[in-house]
């Protein structure tokens, strides 16, 4: 099968959707891989190495777009600089696999139907033991949470680890991470790494011992685990009742913080508000917020997705494609699960679309010149009978 990887048009997106080391492990399987001249210089990866590793090369987007049976992306498809659109150059029949925002627009999925267009998500990719290889989201929120805490430490005036000097003790900054994910781990086990005391909030009761064993303290609400997690593992939309209270127990501890680092986010919905105005003018002067849900909307009431904010004399910091900043080894994460799930998809060297398999049912949005994602579905205004459908 012809594999085609395009660069990347997403403004500050620096990530390649396959590394040289994956590619050769791709053509080893009896694939062809070509690469848009530059793709991965942004990343750190050079045309020879590519080419060493037996990638053509292709001159243009258009050319990969044209002649790919499958295209790898990072982004959904755009419009680049010159006013090209990708989704345009896709040619029907082919198949596409991308963090496709499923939560996002659907217009995208529809005109993708219509263009009989093979659409695959990797945020869809189900949380089993046997789909982990595959887990993009996973890998791309280690980066995310590690970035986010070297990002405070910099906006912070303060430092990090408890010093003793000859002018006096310096305190340890204070540090909440709202949400413990794969994020949110990896954040506590960063800001620990490097000397600061940690507290963590998460809603679901399972995760505490993860956040002890790092070394934070969990800051505990009272719910019961099915009620705070689905059958997935994922955080589950809270009643407004907890919510509330959520709130008023993050109060509590955000006017002691330092720094405060989000991450909480519910699939397919808008990142919940978990810190409003009232919080951020409660916290020290000179403290930071860096807010990783601000690709969904974000968990502080005052956090403007993209930029940097100083409200009440707090810095609140919502940065997107934050894992693009670490585009090295986020794209190497990011190559490995996509080339697991190809081998999965193309087991023989040709698109084998079995939708009987869990996570191939999973990620596909859109196939057979149909959508079958039953919340892209939803948010059209539409159903699909007769379809098994992905309902995540």
């Amino acid at each position: 099968m012809l594999i085609g990887v395009p660069r990347e048009t997403a403004s500050g997106e620096r990530r390649v959707a396959l590394v040289p080391d994956v590619v050769q492990q791709l053509t080893r399987a009896g694939h062809q891989v070509v690469i848009e001249r530059g793709a991965g210089m942004r990343a750190g990866f050079t045309d020879e190495a590519y080419r060493a590793v037996g990638c053509d090369l292709a001159d243009s987007a258009e050319e990969i777009y044209r002649t790919a049976a499958l295209v790898l992306k990072l982004q959904r498809p755009a419009t680049d600089a010159g006013g090209r659109s990708e989704l345009d150059m896709l040619r029907p029949g082919s198949a596409l696999i991308g963090l496709l925002q499923p939560s996002g627009d659907p217009r995208l999925f529809e005109q993708l139907a219509e263009r009989d267009i093979v659409a695959m998500s990797m945020e869809l990719v189900p949380r089993t033991t046997r789909a982990q290889m595959m887990d993009a989201l996973s890998s791309q929120s280690t980066v995310a949470g590690y970035k986010a805490v070297l990002i405070a430490a910099n906006a912070l005036q303060k430092f990090f680890p408890m010093l003793m000097t000859a002018a006096g003790t310096v305190r340890p900054a204070r540090v909440l991470v709202i949400g413990a994910g794969v994020a949110g781990l990896q954040a506590i086990a960063t800001a620990r790494r490097i000397g600061a005391v940690v507290e963590a909030f998460d809603t679901r009761p399972v995760v505490k011992e993860q956040v002890q064993s790092l070394g934070a303290t969990f800051v505990e609400l009272d719910v019961h685990a099915a009620e705070a997690q689905d059958a997935g593992g994922y955080a589950k939309e809270l009643s407004e009742d907890h919510i509330r209270r959520e709130k008023e127990l993050i109060h509590k501890h955000a006017a002691l913080a330092d720094v405060i680092i989000t991450t909480a986010l519910v699939p397919g919905k808008r990142a919940p508000l978990l810190i409003d105005a009232k919080t951020v003018a409660a916290m020290r002067p000179g403290s930071v917020i860096v807010d990783l849900a601000g690709e969904q909307g974000g968990n502080c009431e005052l956090s403007v997705p993209g930029d940097t904010v100083i409200q009440h004399e707090v810095t609140i910091i919502a940065p997107l494609h934050i894992s693009s900043d670490l585009a090295f080894h986020a794209s190497q994460m990011y190559a490995k699960n996509v080339a697991a799930l190809v081998t999965l998809l193309a087991p023989k060297g040709e698109l084998n679309l079995n939708f009987d398999d869990d996570i191939i049912s999973a990620v596909c949005i859109t196939a057979g010149g149909r959508i079958r994602h039953a919340p892209t579905l939803a948010r059209l205004g539409r159903s699909n009978p007769g379809l098994v459908e992905s309902s995540r």
